[in-house]
């Protein structure tokens, strides 16, 4: 006889924090990628009441990490739990999804607890670009006579194999011009945009928006993001030098998110998981999305994955009243909102990674805990989380109030 199928349980967002991001080379370059991890792990157990005494609640850690080939290899989700003092006996993995890997590990744990194999999941992600280091492949033959390559592994693709077709591993910039090409996307909206991210980034630090979602790194003189530009106009923007293409180029620096350093954790769990938590949960996981295109039009993907998150969580775009996308670069921003057809102003109205940075694996998390927490303070009740993801893919997630708290 067949045991009947249980029903599935729901998954919440209890709280979530990050550490400021840094800049390329910057005020965080000098500290490892595991230890960043282990500062959010441990910040986000310490602020929970029902687990800073008994961390052993935690069922299991899931960390997203994109790089993975120097400090941050070998699995940086149970070293960051075992760095942080986590118990041993808390089991943790990796995932890598690229730039969506803690958004990636998000999706993963919250199907972990609907199911019941999990109560309540630690999840984040973590990215030194400032330490990825430099890769020398071993030679098919020993002995080699000739000069040997370094491979950076900061960015991009990198040791690419001969048989991609080379159309799909043009650089992200390039792949970035052929998608305002193909949906129409101009550099004076480029710039707009990247302005836009700065000012209410700025504004949002200068209110207090990210002091609780934010814990600073030890020993570190780091009080906000530091990529972000307060004094940066459209006209200083429009000035700037292409950076991929010479004579119709439009990608700027100036309208493309930065390499960063950071980390970020987010806390996820049953409802019935509150009193061991010691909180109340903030939103409900109403609905995941996944997608995939082309290589080089990346940044479209997101378009579908949102959809299908939505469509999943039983709402449509007319519902939404917040989204946090990720702004790898304006123009593939400005192409989905576009195809969603919706206001730009309810997106990321705290700004976004063209100014608070991009540190890859760290950036889902960010954004799923900035929209949690902006949906909560502002009582709007569902929003999306959404990133676009290297080599052709999008995620989504749809967050649902469930905390009726206004600040």
């Amino acid at each position: 006889m067949t045991a009947p199928t249980p029903a599935l349980t729901q998954s919440f967002v209890y709280d979530a924090v990050r550490t400021p991001f840094g800049r390329f080379g910057g005020a965080l370059a000098g500290t490892r990628p595991d230890d960043l991890a282990a500062i959010v792990v441990k910040a986000i157990v310490d602020r929970s009441p029902g687990l800073g005494g008994d961390p052993a609640r935690i069922d299991e850690v899931v960390f997203g990490d994109a790089n993975q080939a120097g400090e941050d290899n070998r699995n940086v989700g149970r070293m960051a739990a075992l760095l942080a003092g986590l118990p041993t006996s808390i089991p943790a993995t990796t995932v890598n999804r690229l730039c969506g890997s803690s958004l990636d590990a998000a999706m993963v744990a919250s199907r972990a607890i609907e199911v019941g194999d999990a109560d309540i999941v630690l999840v984040g992600g973590v990215e030194s670009m400032s330490r990825a280091p430099w890769v020398l492949p071993k030679t098919e033959k020993p002995y080699p006579a000739g000069n040997l390559t370094l491979a950076s592994t900061t960015l991009g693709w990198r040791l690419v194999n001969p048989n991609m077709p080379s159309e799909w591993t043009v650089s992200l910039g390039e792949a970035t011009e052929q998608l305002r090409e193909k949906y129409d996307v101009g550099r004076e909206r480029q710039d707009a945009f990247a302005e836009r991210s700065h000012r209410l980034a700025d504004e949002a630090w200068s209110s207090g928006f990210y002091d609780e979602l934010t814990v600073p790194v030890p020993g570190v003189a780091l009080a906000r993001d530091e990529s972000i530009r307060p004094d940066t106009s459209i006209e200083r923007l429009g000035g700037l030098r292409t950076s991929f293409r010479k004579d119709n180029g439009t990608v700027t620096a100036g309208n493309a998110s930065p390499l960063n350093d950071g980390a970020s954790a987010v806390l996820l769990g049953s409802a019935a998981a509150a009193d061991r938590i010691g909180l109340e949960p903030v939103a409900r996981i109403a609905g995941r999305g996944a997608h995939a295109v082309e290589p080089q039009f990346f940044g479209f993907a997101p378009v579908e994955a949102a959809n299908k998150a939505l469509e999943r969580a039983g709402i449509t775009w007319d519902d939404v009243e917040e989204v946090e996308l990720n702004e790898a670069f304006a123009a593939q921003s400005l192409a989905c909102i576009d195809a969603w057809g919706i206001d730009p102003e309810i997106v990321n109205p705290h700004g976004g990674a063209i100014a608070i940075g991009h540190p890859l694996g760290a950036s889902g998390g960010r954004i799923l805990g900035t929209l949690a927490r902006s949906l909560q303070r502002g009582g709007r009740r569902w929003g999306v989380a959404a990133i676009c993801i290297g080599v052709g893919q999008g995620l989504a997630v749809v967050l649902e109030n469930v905390s009726g708290a206004k600040a």
